[in-house]
């Protein structure tokens, strides 16, 4: 018999806001071609995901479900001190009281809850009761170890562990420092470091991430491995383009981490050499208007032009555009973007403080505050058609060796080393 795995995850495709619900599936997808058994926990399945992946909906769980999963869970805690996955307790009375207040909080969801399965203002309160229908999940058994994806679902992995006895490896696809700089919300920082200290071995995307790990939560270098993500074995359908202007893109959450600012100012420089170039900014976040306002600052909103957020058959539309994919994230855990863009025969252009900068050879990589260095790069690559044909040709082959099945098999063994 293969090995069982109950998996807990925030999003999965075609229902993504970002990288890690394409990991998620790229990953399951490999665990599953090596005879894995995947028991994939979703806050709410929407019904157009992969039907080869045993999804398990929580929202199709009513509040009298909760209960008594609750009521289960109680017994776990006898009259000792609890480590809650969101804030302190002193007692389990005190843990229970405020699942009861929670409860009387949100009369709505006195039949049945349906998450939103988003970021958005209820997701403190919908982590909280995913954690309680995971846990309940957990009782059932069945398994052999949990596995669980960023921080919104590790309260779920730590109580499913109280819960079954089973071994814990929590995968850090990104980490507060990366989403936040400095800025970080204290309690998402606590949930992360409790994940990490309760996991029985922790699964870091690069190298970059293992050494945020170690230095800024305490966590021992052994206990932190270091897979790097993979990209989709699916061929890239590449199209005729009959589009006289050069399109440089930019590809992701319109946020602090991304860098998306020091792409527009590079924008800026390359527009004042050369005007047959058009800017794209495809992602939505809390810069966006910001940004949009900073283009026609600039004078150059005729040539910069803002998507918001784009589903994957757009995104490959755009890619079939692309003359050069920019990705200049001030923190990046890896980058899986990066590694489609250049499935999709784009040449690239990536910061030094990027996971996936640790193991590519042929793209162009940059400082993320060097906006001097990303125009004359986007200039380059524009200009000298050479060299944009040898990126596309060395990069397809590069990143024909990622591989989710190859990623897969180093999951599987750190399975065994902590069964």
């Amino acid at each position: 018999m293969g090995l069982k795995v109950l998996m807990f995850g925030w999003e999965f495709p075609p229902n993504i806001t970002g990288g890690l619900g394409t990991a998620c599936y790229g990953l399951t997808k490999g665990l599953l071609n090596a005879g894995v058994k995947v028991h994939f926990l979703l806050p709410r399945k929407f019904g157009n995901e992969d039907p080869a992946v045993d999804i398990i909906n929580a929202s199709s769980f009513s509040l009298p479900d909760i209960e008594e999963l609750s009521r289960s869970y109680r017994g776990q805690f006898a009259a000792e001190a609890v480590d809650s996955p969101l804030s302190p307790y002193a007692t389990a009375g005190a843990y229970l009281e405020e699942m009861d207040t929670l409860k009387k909080s949100y009369p709505l969801l006195s039949e049945e809850y349906q998450f939103s399965g988003k970021y958005g203002e209820t997701l403190f309160e919908e982590v909280h009761r995913y954690a309680h229908i995971a846990s309940g999940v957990a009782r059932v058994g069945g398994f052999d170890l949990i596995h669980v994806h960023d921080w919104p679902v590790y309260p779920a992995g730590i109580m499913a562990k109280d819960v079954s006895g089973k071994p814990l490896i929590v995968h850090v696809h990104a980490t507060e420092f990366d989403r936040s700089g400095e800025r970080v919300n204290q309690m998402v920082y606590d949930i992360e470091r409790l994940g990490m200290q309760k996991a029985d071995k922790i699964i870091a995307v690069s190298h970059y991430t293992k050494g945020i790990i170690v230095e800024r939560y305490g966590i021992p270098p052994e206990k932190v491995a270091v897979v790097h993500n993979a990209v989709d074995r699916e061929q890239f359908i590449k199209l005729p383009v009959s589009f006289s202007e050069k399109i440089v893109v930019f590809l992701g959450r319109v946020t602090f981490q991304k860098g998306p600012d020091y792409f527009v100012e590079a924008a800026a420089k390359v527009l004042e050499k050369r005007g047959d170039v058009r800017f794209v900014m495809a992602g939505s976040g809390d810069m966006f208007r910001r940004l949009i306002h900073r283009a026609t600052d600039l004078g150059i909103s005729s040539h910069f032009h803002f998507t918001g957020f784009l589903n994957k058959e757009d995104v490959n539309r755009l890619l079939n555009l692309a003359s050069v994919y920019v990705m200049p994230s001030v923190s990046e855990p890896f980058g899986l973007s990066a590694l489609e863009a250049m499935k999709a025969e784009v040449p690239v252009i990536i910061s030094k403080q990027s996971g996936v900068a640790e193991v590519l050879r042929n793209v162009i990589k940059v400082d993320f505050w060097d906006v001097e260095a990303l125009a004359n790069a986007i200039y380059g690559i524009l200009q000298y058609d050479a060299l944009a044909q040898n990126m596309r040709d060395s990069g397809t082959v590069e990143v024909s060796t990622f591989d989710w099945n190859l990623t897969a098999r180093k999951i599987q063994n750190i399975y065994q080393s902590v069964l």
